[in-house]
C-alpha cells in the first residue's frame, strides 16, 4: 500500500489503474471526435472547487490525465484529507490540449464521487466529536469502486468495516440458527478460518451474553433500543466493542452515540453519495480564485 497523503493508504496502484482504464474505455472507446477537433499543443488548466468539503481521489483523477498524456503535471495546492473551500483552486495541470479535455469527465467523475464520500463521512465523525463513537462504512459501495470509496471514507474521518465478503467472518441470525447456536457457529468460524476477524450479531441481551464469552472482534447490536443499548453498553463493560447498524442517521447519531457504542456503521456514506461540485478549465486560473491553503 501507498499513501497519497500521510496516514491514509491507498490502494494498490494496479487497482487504480484498472479503475481508471475502465472509465476511459467507456468514455472515449474509439476516440474523442471533438478532441480531435483541437490543435494539439501545450496547455494549462485549473481544477476549480465550486462547492465546500473534503478532496479525496487525486490518485485516480492524476491516472485519468497520465493514460492520455504520461508527460502531464500536477501542482497540488491541497491534498487528500483536506477540508476545501468553495472559490478556490484546488491544483494546476500542464499538458497536451487534447488530453486534458479528453480525460476531464472521468477525472472529475472519480474525484467528485470519491469527494462526495469523504464530505458526507467528515459529516458525521464531526457530529460525533466529543463522544468516543467511531463511524464505520459498510459494504454498500458503488459498484466496481468499493477501495477507491473505502478510501475516501478514510480520508474522510471514518473507518472501514470489513472490505468484503472474504476479509471477516460476521455471524448474523441465519448462520446462528443454522449452526445451532452462538457457542457452535463461533467453534466452527475459528475452526475453519482461524485468524480472521469475526463479528458477531445478537437479538438479545442473553445472546451478548454468550457473545461477550466467545473472544470475538466485535459484537452487532442490531435493532436495540435506546434502554437496551444502555444495558449492553453496561454489560460489555469493555470487554469487547460494541456497533450499531441499521436505522443510523445523522439524526438519531448523537443519541446512539450517547448510550456510550464504540461504533455505528452508515451505508449511507458510500451508498448515497452527493458528488462534490468541482470543474476542470483550460487556461491559467483567474485572479478572483486563489489557491487551495
Amino acid at each position: 500500500m501507498t499513501e497519497r497523503t500521510a496516514g491514509i493508504p491507498l490502494p494498490p496502484q494496479a487497482e487504480i489503474d484498472q479503475d481508471v482504464r475502465e472509465a476511459l474505455r467507456e468514455d472515449i472507446g474509439s476516440g474523442d471526435v471533438t478532441a480531435a477537433l483541437l490543435p494539439d499543443g501545450p496547455d494549462t488548466a485549473y481544477l476549480l472547487c465550486k462547492e465546500d468539503g473534503v478532496l479525496a481521489g487525486s490518485a485516480w483523477f492524476e491516472q485519468c490525465h497520465r493514460e492520455l498524456d504520461p508527460s502531464v503535471t500536477f501542482d497540488w495546492y491541497a491534498q487528500d484529507g483536506d477540508r476545501i473551500r468553495q472559490g478556490t483552486v484546488l491544483a494546476t495541470l500542464t499538458g497536451h490540449s487534447r488530453a486534458l479535455v479528453s480525460a476531464e469527465r472521468s477525472s472529475l467523475n472519480f474525484l467528485q464521487t470519491l469527494s462526495g464520500t469523504a464530505t458526507e463521512t467528515r459529516r458525521y465523525v464531526d457530529r460525533l466529536e466529543g463522544t468516543s463513537t467511531r463511524v464505520l462504512d459498510t459494504r454498500k459501495t458503488l459498484p466496481g469502486l468499493r477501495l477507491a470509496q473505502k478510501y475516501a471514507v478514510l480520508c474522510g474521518g471514518g473507518l472501514n468495516h470489513r472490505i468484503g465478503l472474504y476479509d471477516t467472518v460476521m455471524l448474523k441470525e441465519n448462520h446462528i440458527r443454522a449452526a445451532g447456536g452462538i457457542g457452535a457457529a463461533v467453534a466452527q468460524a475459528k475452526a475453519q478460518f482461524p485468524g480472521i476477524p469475526l463479528v458477531i450479531e445478537v437479538e438479545t441481551l442473553d445472546q451478548l451474553g454468550e457473545a461477550l464469552e466467545t473472544d470475538c472482534t466485535r459484537i452487532l447490536i442490531d435493532d436495540f433500543p435506546a434502554d437496551m443499548r444502555r444495558e449492553a453498553v453496561r454489560i460489555a463493560a469493555g470487554r469487547i466493542p460494541l456497533e450499531v447498524s441499521g436505522g443510523v442517521s445523522y439524526e438519531n447519531l448523537t443519541e446512539i452515540a450517547a448510550n456510550g457504542v464504540d461504533y455505528v456503521s452508515v451505508g449511507g456514506l458510500t451508498k448515497h453519495v452527493h458528488a462534490l461540485d468541482l470543474s476542470l478549465k483550460l487556461g491559467p486560473p483567474p485572479a478572483q480564485f486563489p489557491k487551495a491553503s
